[in-house]
C-alpha cells in the first residue's frame, strides 16, 4: 500500500488536470494487445480498421516498448497543467524534453531483451522523439478525435462534481467513490497499488485525473517529473464504455425536437453551453438558444459555477426523460 500524507496546505493546493495523451497511450496499449485493458471489445472493434495503418509503423512498436508492466515513460506522458491540456500541448511538452532525460528514460528501456528490432531501430535513432511525436498525432486523429468532445464533458462533469465535495466537506466528500482502491483515512490517502511507502504531499497538494480508459484501474504517480497525482476512472464511465453515449428516445423527441431532447437526456449531470456544443457537435448560439427553451419550461435549472453557468434537469425534466 501507498500512502499520500496531506497537510492543511494541500487542500488550498489540490488541482484537477485532463491529460489526454494518457487516455492515447492507454488505448494504443488496449488495441496493440489481446487483453481489452478494460476497454468494451464493441470500442474496439470499431477503431480497429483505424488502427491497422498505424501498426504497420515500426514507430508504433516503440511505442509500446516503452511501457512496462505498471510503469511507462515519462517523456512523452508528461503531467498535464489544467482542464484546458490539449494534445498538442501534451506533443509541444514531449518535444520540449531534455535530450538527455529522454535517452536515460528510451536506454532503460531498451534494456529489456523482448524490444523487437524494428522498435530499437527507431529508439535509437537521433530524430526519435519527433518519430514518436508524428506517430503519437496521427493515432489521435485517427482513433480519438472524433470522441474526445463527449470524453472531456464526461471529464469536465466528474471535476464539477469533485470540486463542489472537496469545498463542502473536504477530503473524505472528494474521494468517496473515487475508486475502492483510494480511501481517505487518518489524516492520509491510502492507496491499494503495487507501490510500498509513505510520501508527504508537502503543502503542493494532489493533482487529480479523471480519466476514460485507465477504466477500471487507477494510475498513481508519486515520483518526479509528475507531482504526486492519481489518474482515477471518471463518474459514469463505465456507463459510457459499455452502453455508448446517451440517446434520445423517439417519444422526447417528437415532443421536443431531437437536438432539445438530447440535451435534455445528457443533462443528468451539469454542464456549461460550451461543453454541451462541443461534445455533441453543435452550434453554441444554437445550445442557448435550446437551453433557455428548456429552462423557461421548468425542465432545466441553472447555477453559477465560478465563470461558467451550469445547467442540469430539474425534478420534473428528469420525470420527462424517464
Amino acid at each position: 500500500m501507498l500512502r499520500f500524507v496531506v497537510g492543511a496546505e494541500d487542500l488550498l493546493r489540490t488541482r484537477f488536470a485532463l491529460s489526454p495523451v494518457f487516455e492515447l497511450h492507454h488505448l494504443i496499449r488496449a488495441l496493440a494487445s489481446p487483453h481489452r485493458q478494460g476497454v468494451p471489445e464493441s470500442w474496439l472493434d470499431r477503431l480497429r480498421p483505424r488502427f491497422s495503418p498505424l501498426r504497420a509503423d515500426p514507430a508504433l512498436d516503440a511505442v509500446l516498448a516503452l511501457h512496462g508492466p505498471g510503469s511507462g515513460a515519462t517523456f512523452f506522458s508528461p503531467p498535464p497543467h489544467g482542464l484546458g491540456q490539449s494534445i498538442d500541448d501534451d506533443l509541444a511538452a514531449m518535444r520540449a524534453a531534455p535530450p538527455a532525460a529522454v535517452r536515460a528514460e528510451i536506454d532503460f528501456y531498451l534494456r529489456r531483451p523482448d524490444v523487437p528490432p524494428a522498435a530499437r531501430a527507431v529508439l535509437t535513432a537521433p530524430d526519435v522523439v519527433d518519430r514518436l511525436a508524428a506517430l503519437l498525432a496521427a493515432a489521435w486523429t485517427a482513433l480519438l478525435a472524433d470522441d474526445w468532445p463527449r470524453l472531456r464533458l464526461l471529464c469536465e462533469r466528474d471535476v464539477v462534481h469533485r470540486v463542489g465535495e472537496l469545498g463542502r466537506a473536504g477530503w473524505a466528500a472528494a474521494l468517496a467513490g473515487l475508486h475502492p482502491k483510494v480511501r481517505w483515512r487518518d489524516g492520509g490517502i491510502d492507496l491499494l497499488v503495487r507501490a510500498r511507502g509513505e510520501t508527504a504531499l508537502d503543502g503542493d497538494g494532489l493533482l487529480l485525473v479523471p480519466s476514460v480508459f485507465v477504466w477500471p484501474q487507477i494510475a498513481v504517480y508519486a515520483d518526479k517529473p509528475w507531482p504526486k497525482a492519481i489518474v482515477y476512472p471518471a463518474r459514469g464511465v463505465a456507463t459510457l464504455l459499455e452502453h455508448g453515449p446517451p440517446q434520445a428516445p423517439a417519444h422526447l423527441s417528437a415532443l421536443l425536437g431531437r437536438s432539445r431532447a438530447l440535451l435534455l437526456v445528457t443533462l443528468a449531470d451539469p454542464a456549461s453551453t460550451s461543453q454541451l456544443a462541443r461534445a455533441l457537435g453543435l452550434a453554441t448560439g444554437a445550445v442557448g438558444d435550446h437551453l433557455a427553451v428548456l429552462h423557461r419550461s421548468r425542465l432545466v435549472e441553472r447555477a453559477r459555477s465560478g465563470r461558467s453557468v451550469l445547467y442540469r434537469r430539474t425534478p420534473l425534466g428528469d420525470s420527462l426523460v424517464g
